[in-house]
């Protein structure tokens, strides 16, 4: 008997839940279904959302072939043996098999590759299932003759409903007396992954015997499932918790932390480039300007593991961890580019000072692009005072200097050049 996920996935557009914004009536994605025109497509979105379905609804709704492989455990010559069979399928007017390759992220660029003959030439029509950015994982090549559809988390509402339909509609559920008392642990266990919440329902279930009353409560649900459950699902909500709590940890300067949560996330197999991407971002949102020489070591420590892998490439994580951890912090860059672009929000695009344009052209020149323009290191301490901001929101300071040594500097240098017009 399969899984009660499977049983329960749905098998056609009425059938889904969620997703409204591109599956509602007269949403995008909706209308390619309904109209049967299928492009190539990346499903880019959170663990048990419904990609694999939305695949298998798109199959069954146009009635096509649908071929699935994972990029877990997939190659190159699985690929190509599935194409061979793709072309087998292919007479008169039949449409094109559907390709459905889950975890396309996890595809290196060779196998990305052997896949763009076929989707190009119309061979199969490739969806692709992706918790991660497809900017970032999928080839540009093959990420160009594909349409990006983004999923969202299933709202709580969602997630009872699925429940109360398991209990009710289930062959083999509704047969059993249970009562679903209380949904909330089983809720918190899933963390919105509605797979792995019919996962923890079955468990908590299969521990009575079938004539016995089931009430389902909060307690029960956390007796049962705080031994059994896995805690750590690389493509689920324990996921992104850890690399939560990982940066917390380097925001919070605590390097035992840092280097436990890197632990944890490496014994889970968590894709050594996505822990790297993290430390990236927290190197210039967390540490910046208190020690730009934080950015550099995270970007070595993403090149250093590209080239050795693992189990080496732990080592060098773990120094990258520790070494943002102790440094200094300041978010002063991120809350500089933030304050920047709400002002672009919300003046427009305000002309730039004539002074400041290029004037390539005789006619620019004539219409004074660039007249009047100070040369900065012709003035003492290469520096020359003069109005760089359009003049709607001249005099207004964006990037405030933060807390630490390194800044203090900037600080000092920044209230003689301009404390007069920025108030530094």
């Amino acid at each position: 008997m399969p899984p009660l996920a499977e049983r329960l996935r749905p098998k056609n557009l009425d059938q889904y839940v969620g997703q409204e914004h591109i599956l509602g009536k007269g949403a995008s994605l909706r209308k390619v279904i309904e109209n049967g025109n299928i492009p190539s497509m990346i499903l880019w979105g959170p663990p048990g959302v419904g990609k694999t379905t939305i695949a298998k609804v798109i199959a069954n709704s146009t009635e096509r072939v649908f071929y699935q492989l994972s990029a877990i455990n997939a190659g190159v010559k699985d690929i190509r043996e599935t194409i061979i069979n793709a072309k087998k399928q292919k007479f008169f007017n039949q449409p094109n098999p559907i390709l459905f390759i889950d975890e396309i992220h996890r595809f290196s660029k060779s196998q990305q590759d052997s896949l763009l003959g076929s989707v190009e030439d119309g061979t199969v029509t490739l969806i692709g299932a992706t918790t991660e950015n497809p900017s970032f994982e999928v080839i540009s090549a093959l990420l160009s003759r594909c349409q990006v559809y983004t999923l969202k988390h299933l709202e709580k509402e969602q997630l009872v409903g699925l429940l109360e339909r398991a209990v009710k509609e289930d062959e083999i559920l509704k047969k059993r007396n249970i009562t679903l008392k209380e949904p909330e642990a089983l809720l918190k266990f899933s963390g919105g992954d509605a797979r792995k919440l019919y996962n923890c329902l079955e468990l908590v279930v299969n521990q009575f015997h079938e004539t016995e009353e089931i009430i389902l409560t909060n307690e029960l649900a956390e007796t049962v499932l705080q031994d059994k459950f896995v805690l750590f699902d690389k493509g689920g909500e324990m996921h992104y918790d850890l690399a939560s709590a990982f940066i917390k940890s380097i925001r919070g300067s605590d390097p035992n932390a840092s280097v436990y949560y890197l632990a944890r996330m490496i014994e889970g197999g968590e894709d050594p480039k996505f822990i790297c991407r993290r430390m990236l971002i927290a190197a210039s949102e967390d540490i910046g300007l208190a020690n730009p020489n934080a950015l550099l070591i995270a970007n070595n420590c993403f090149q250093a593991i590209e080239r050795i892998g693992m189990p080496e490439g732990r080592i060098v994580m773990s120094q990258c961890a520790i070494y943002l951890a102790v440094s200094p912090k300041s978010n002063s860059a991120y809350i500089a580019i933030n304050n920047a672009q709400s002002v672009v929000r919300e003046t427009g695009n305000l002309s730039i000072p004539l002074h400041l344009r290029n004037a390539p052209t005789k006619l620019m020149k004539e219409l004074e692009y660039g007249k009047n323009y100070k040369y900065a290191h012709n003035g003492e301490k290469n520096f020359v005072e003069q109005e760089f901001l359009p003049k709607e929101i001249s005099g207004k300071s964006l990037y405030k200097t933060g807390n630490n040594s390194a800044e203090s500097k900037v600080s000092e240098r920044l209230r003689q050049l301009w404390q007069e017009k920025y108030g530094y």
